[in-house]
C-alpha cells in the first residue's frame, strides 16, 4: 500500500507525542514492504532529507506562529496528496483534521484514516479562536474519516456518545529500547537512581508548575531534572524557571530524544507525570516500559494507562503530589514492586511491534471497504445506464 502521513512535524527526533506515534508506526510500515511518505514542515526537519528509515520524507513550509503553522502546513500537504496515487492517507491529530473534508471529496478511491489523539482544545495554550478551530476539526474527523483509531477507551467512549462514530482502539506504544549506559547524563551532572524524571511538552496543562511547587517544599538529595521545551509558550517556560529559582537540583535539560532521552529514564529513581488533561502519554508509557515507579495525577487517562502500576494524587494538588514523592523516595521495596508492575504492564499492552500491525489491518479493512463501495457503484450505474 502507499501510506501518506499527514500532521506530524517532522521525522525523526522532532518531540511530541503525535511525532513518535508517526515515527514508530511509519518506520515499521515501511520495514514491512508499504510504500509510506511522511510530511515534515521547514522549521522542524533538515530539508536535505529525503528519507528515514525506509519512509520518504515530502517537505514544505508553513507560517511558524503558533496558531497558523499546523493548518498552513496541512493545507498544503493536501493539495500535494491530491496528485499522488494514494491507498491511504492518515491524519494525526485534530487540528490537521480540519481539512480531512478536501481528499475526502477529492481521492473517492482513497482510504482517509484518522487518529483521534487528544481533545487538545482543552490545553490552555489556546485561545478561545483556535480552540473553535479544534473543535471543528474534531468534528471534521469524526464526520468524514473513513476508519477512526483511538488510543483511549475514554476517546473511544466520548466519539460513540457525542458523535455516534464507532472507533478502532488501538492504544499508543513504546520501543522496548534498553539503554543503560550513563555516560550522556553526566553532562547535567547526574548519577544514576538520583533524580525524578518528568519528560513533558512545557505547555501549562502538563502541570509542572505543580510539580516544581511540590519539589520545592521538599527534604531530599534527589534532584529534578525536567526533559522537555516549550511549544509557543515562552512565557510559561519563563515562569516554570523562575518558580524553580535557584535551586541547583532542579535541572532542565530541554528537548531530548534517542540514546540521551533513553539514559534519562533508564537511570531515574521515579518518573512524573502531573498533566491536568491527556490523551494516552507516550512519554508515561516510555516510562513504564523501563521499569521506572510512576506518580501520576488522578486525571482518568493516566489511571488508564497506569492501571494499579503507579502512585495517584489529586489532580493539581500540590499536596499529594509532595506525598507521594517522599513516599516513592522512602519505601523502597514498594517503588521496587510498582516498577516490575509497570514494565511487565507496558510490554504486554504498549508493544509498537505489535500495535503497528494491528494499525495496518484497519489500513487494509479500510480499503477493501473502499474498494467494494466504489465497484458497487460503478455496477449501480452500468445496471442503470443500460
Amino acid at each position: 500500500m502507499k501510506i501518506y502521513f499527514i500532521g506530524q512535524k517532522g521525522m525523526p527526533g522532532v518531540g511530541g507525542g503525535v511525532e513518535n506515534y508517526v515515527d514508530n508506526l511509519a518506520v515499521r510500515l515501511a520495514k514491512s514492504g508499504h510504500d509510506v511518505f511522511a510530511y515534515t514542515r521547514h522549521n522542524y526537519s533538515d530539508r536535505t532529507k529525503k528519507e528515514y528509515q525506509g519512509v520518504k520524507l515530502i517537505n514544505l513550509p508553513s507560517i511558524p506562529t503558533k496558531n497558523f503553522d499546523t493548518i498552513t502546513h496541512t493545507f498544503l500537504a493536501v493539495i500535494d496528496v491530491m496528485f499522488k496515487p494514494a491507498d491511504i492517507i492518515h491524519f494525526h491529530s485534530i487540528g490537521p483534521s480540519l481539512l480531512i473534508w478536501l481528499p475526502k471529496i477529492f481521492k473517492r478511491h482513497t482510504a482517509i484514516i484518522a487518529t483521534f489523539q487528544s481533545q487538545c482544545y482543552q490545553h490552555q495554550k489556546w485561545g478561545w479562536f483556535a480552540k473553535r478551530f479544534l473543535k471543528l476539526g474534531e468534528r471534521m474527523l469524526c464526520v468524514f474519516a473513513d476508519a477512526i483509531i483511538v488510543p483511549s477507551k475514554i476517546l473511544r467512549r466520548y466519539t460513540k456518545l457525542n458523535y455516534n462514530k464507532d472507533t478502532v482502539y488501538i492504544p499508543n506504544g513504546i520501543n522496548i529500547n534498553r539503554e543503560r549506559a550513563d555516560n550522556l547524563i553526566k553532562q547535567w551532572g547526574l548519577v544514576k537512581g538520583e533524580y525524578i524524571l518528568a519528560v513533558s511538552r512545557l505547555v501549562r496543562h502538563k502541570g509542572i508548575h505543580y510539580l516544581i511547587n511540590a519539589y520545592q517544599g521538599m527534604r531530599t538529595d534527589k534532584k529534578l531534572v525536567i526533559a522537555g521545551a516549550g511549544a509557543f509558550t515562552d512565557d510559561y517556560v519563563a515562569e516554570l524557571k523562575k518558580l524553580a529559582g535557584d535551586n541547583n537540583k532542579i535541572i532542565f535539560t530541554g528537548n531530548q530524544s534517542g540514546i540521551a532521552l533513553a539514559q534519562l529514564y533508564a537511570n531515574a529513581y521515579g518518573f512524573v507525570q502531573p498533566s491536568e488533561s491527556e490523551g494516552l502519554s507516550i512519554a508515561l508509557l516510555e516510562a513504564m516500559s523501563y521499569g521506572l515507579p510512576i506518580i501520576v495525577s488522578d486525571i482518568n487517562e493516566n489511571k488508564e494507562a497506569v492501571g494499579g502500576a503507579g502512585l495517584l494524587f489529586k489532580n493539581k494538588n500540590i499536596k499529594e503530589l509532595r506525598r507521594q514523592l517522599y513516599y516513592l523516595i522512602k519505601h523502597k521495596t514498594k517503588r521496587s514492586a510498582l516498577a516490575k508492575i509497570a514494565k511487565q504492564k507496558a510490554l504486554n499492552s504498549y508493544n509498537w511491534d505489535d500495535l503497528a500491525g494491528q494499525i495496518a489491518a484497519v489500513y487494509q479493512e479500510a480499503v477493501f471497504n473502499k474498494n467494494k463501495k466504489y465497484i458497487t457503484r460503478k455496477i449501480l450505474a452500468h445496471n442503470y445506464l443500460k
